[in-house]
């Protein structure tokens, strides 16, 4: 199981890091909201993250403002839950309208690897953590370890 969890947690890793080199070249990232903002920030991606909700903007506002600066490509990261699949649909949508490429490929790879376990892009810093602390303490380890003491 320990080997299953490595697995996992090193993919996150890579899809993370790949994603903060994708955003330093310039490539702007779309979430839901202020937290998952402060998640990714956490996680090493400093580019420019934009919040889909902000300020309860219509999503044809964000997708205008995208096109105002002259964006060719942006990257989708929503969350994981229904609304946020049928949001990444809808602004997926518009997006293509407006001539600007969305980026599905990190959410659709964190998607794979974590939905069961994570519902929200905020979720994800804490989800590595625990896939850490998993890592590094096996169960049967633990059980042993109360075996001894009683």
């Amino acid at each position: 199981m320990s080997n299953s969890l490595e697995e996992k947690e090193e993919k996150i890793r890579m899809f993370m890091e790949c994603l903060a080199e994708e955003s330093a070249k310039g490539v702007p990232i779309v979430v839901e909201g202020r937290r998952d903002i402060e998640a990714l920030k956490a996680m090493g991606v400093n580019g420019q993250i934009i919040s889909a909700k902000a300020y309860g903007k219509p999503l044809i506002e964000v997708v205008s403002t995208l096109e105002a600066y002259g964006f060719s490509e942006v990257i989708l990261l929503l969350d994981f839950d229904r609304r946020g699949r049928e949001l990444t649909r809808r602004l997926e949508e518009q997006l293509e309208r407006a001539g600007i490429r969305p980026n599905l490929h990190f959410w659709n790879g964190l998607l794979e690897l974590a939905h069961r376990d994570v519902k929200d892009i905020e979720g994800l810093a804490s989800y590595m953590e625990t896939l850490r602390c998993k890592i590094a303490k096996p169960p049967h380890q633990a059980s042993s370890y109360r075996k001894r003491q009683g």
